[in-house]
């Protein structure tokens, strides 16, 4: 088992956890790593959950934060060991990881171990299973498992959000619309019904729809609602007697996934249409005490989470959250995947300001 350093700068923890390969279904060792890091200091109690780690104070404070992270990533590609690297002046640290998102649970790590006495009670959660499917979510399981670990008036997630707050986040659901014809030999189409060509409606409605920009809890959230598929035809001299269109919605956070499947409905009626997956959003919540402290103390102005995130997984079971994390999005997954460490530095600086001066006691 490989050794974390704690006292290490937290740029320098994000080079140890990335180091420790944890693609989705290897976060054993990572998870073992953290634990023992971790074990054996007086004010935190550690649950472990699978490859979920859990690590709170019982401080008996008035409020309770819980700050989560993901510890597992995409696959590689051949971007690992990570290396230091300067571009325009700017210093990364570059390799798979550093962006989504050991480079956020670095900052989390390192506080969780050095704040003996943070201003509320925070519930560390850091859990495998993120970057597959939803049923395989670590942090999902241990909601199922141990519900009682999810009490608290505040959420923190991790994400990688340029070092600035973005509240809650859209929803997300995928449909397939069918179209239905009959088959026939393409010599003689006459006879058939070309499936293929009965999807031409589904398209133009998708191409002349005007995504909608709504204002929830003070933050706008742009909509997005396009095919990302299309599938149809058995042969090159076949008349297809079946055409499915893959469309994705991103909606905002003051729709329902139910909502957002009638509006389906009411866009694609005379079609056959099948829901494949559908995931709530989550408002952002921003009207909450302690999220409001959270904010000041952090500075910046909060901005909305345009993609799914587990911040939804907290507003389900009423905990209004948030996503703070360095690094930019665009390049999570990517094969040049890096984070500016001053990014790092910033958003620990706020988690550690927050953490020790917000809230009564």
């Amino acid at each position: 088992m490989q050794n974390l350093d704690l006292t290490a700068s937290s740029i320098d923890l994000t080079r140890q956890l990335c180091d420790i390969e944890s693609v989705s279904g290897n976060e054993g060792g990572l998870a073992d790593a953290m634990e023992a890091a971790l074990s054996g200091l007086p004010h935190l109690e550690l649950i472990r959950d699978g490859d979920t780690l859990v690590a709170r104070t019982n401080l008996g404070r008035e409020r309770r934060a819980l700050i989560a992270g993901h510890i597992d990533t995409v696959p590689l590609n051949d971007n690992l060991p990570t290396r230091f690297e300067e571009h325009d002046g700017i210093r990364y640290l570059w390799g798979r990881g550093t962006v989504d998102m050991k480079a956020g649970v670095a900052v989390q790590l390192k506080l969780a171990a050095e704040l003996t006495d943070p201003s509320v009670d925070v519930t560390w959660m850091w859990y495998d299973h993120e970057e597959v499917n939803a049923e395989l979510n670590g942090l999902g399981r241990l909601a199922r498992n141990r519900p009682e670990l999810f009490v608290g008036d505040f959420g923190i997630l991790g994400e990688p959000s340029n070092g600035v707050v973005e509240g809650g986040c859209n929803g997300n659901l995928r449909v397939e619309v069918r179209t239905y014809g009959l088959r026939a030999h393409s010599a003689r189409g006459w006879v058939g019904d070309n499936a293929i060509h009965k999807a031409a409606p589904i398209l133009d409605i998708l191409a002349s729809y005007q995504a909608r920009e709504v204002e929830v809890d003070g933050l706008v959230y742009k909509e997005g609602l396009n095919a990302v598929g299309i599938s149809g035809g058995v042969a090159g001299n076949i008349i297809p007697d079946e055409c499915m269109v893959h469309i994705n919605y991103r909606f905002a956070p003051s729709r329902s996934s139910q909502e957002a499947i009638e509006h389906m409905h009411e866009l694609f009626g005379d079609y056959e249409i099948t829901v494949v997956d559908r995931a709530d959003g989550a408002r952002p919540g921003l009207d909450a005490p302690l999220a409001q402290e959270f904010v000041a103390a952090v500075g910046g102005v909060a901005k909305p989470k345009y993609g799914w995130t587990d911040v939804a997984r907290f507003s389900a079971m009423g905990i209004p959250a948030v996503n703070y994390g360095p690094g930019d999005p665009l390049k999570a997954h990517a094969d040049d995947e890096r984070v500016d460490v001053e990014q790092i530095v910033a958003v620990e600086e706020g988690l550690r300001a927050w953490l020790t001066g917000a809230g009564a006691r």
